[in-house]
């Protein structure tokens, strides 16, 4: 973990109760000072081993990400993947979803990358699905006007919870398909690790894009 110290902005929780946390904790991030740079930001909401992040960031150099994952032992082979490739447009939060307002400015995210978040289909898991009205609430004040989700899932099930979820909370939903891997999205489409597993699988992927539409 020393040796992945310098893509590393934050660990662990602030405090014990989140919701306190998320309502008074501030150490938002400097990205002159962190990137070296005033390119744009986009963010991975779970990031698991890195390899989307990877790939996305060797491809758009002008662009910085934040990659946040929650395990510890997943995050530290994402930043040692990271650090073999000597990408410097990469930083890592391993923290909780819930606090991103924490560390993050207001309004300063182009774009928010889910992929494969865990669907937590029962009913009373829904306050923890990453496209649940209180995560849509942060993610709001995170993006710019007319800032980007683009989420990735193998659950047709949340695929649809999450569609209606996006228009409640006031984004405009486009870019929707059920098969991602035979649409006319997937020449750009990086595949994960659990994509390919899934497809594999025989499970079609499905894929949409929700803008935050300005007030």
């Amino acid at each position: 973990m020393e040796q992945c110290a310098a893509i590393l902005l934050a660990r662990g929780k602030p405090c014990k109760n989140l919701k306190e946390a998320a309502e008074n904790y501030r150490f938002l991030l400097d990205y002159g000072q962190i990137f070296g740079n005033d390119n744009p930001v986009e963010l991975e909401v779970g990031c698991g081993n890195g390899g989307f992040v990877l790939e996305k960031a060797g491809r758009e150099p002008q662009t910085n990400f934040l990659a946040v994952e929650l395990c510890t032992n997943v995050i530290l082979t994402a930043m040692e993947r990271v650090m073999a490739a000597n990408l410097p447009n990469v930083r890592f939060l391993n923290i909780p979803a819930e606090i991103l307002a924490c560390y993050i400015p207001e309004h300063s995210v182009r774009k928010i990358y889910l992929n494969f978040s865990t669907p937590l289909p029962e009913k009373s898991r829904e306050k923890q699905r990453l496209t649940s009205p209180r995560f849509l609430e942060i993610y709001k004040t995170l993006l710019k006007n007319g800032g980007v989700i683009e989420q990735k899932t193998d659950s047709a099930e949340f695929f649809d919870y999450s569609l209606s979820q996006y228009r409640a909370a006031g984004f405009a939903v486009g870019e929707i398909t059920r098969d991602l891997h035979n649409s006319e999205y997937a020449q750009a489409n990086i595949v994960t690790e659990y994509e390919a597993n899934f497809t594999s699988q025989g499970k079609p992927i499905c894929r949409c894009i929700a803008v935050l539409e300005q007030p």
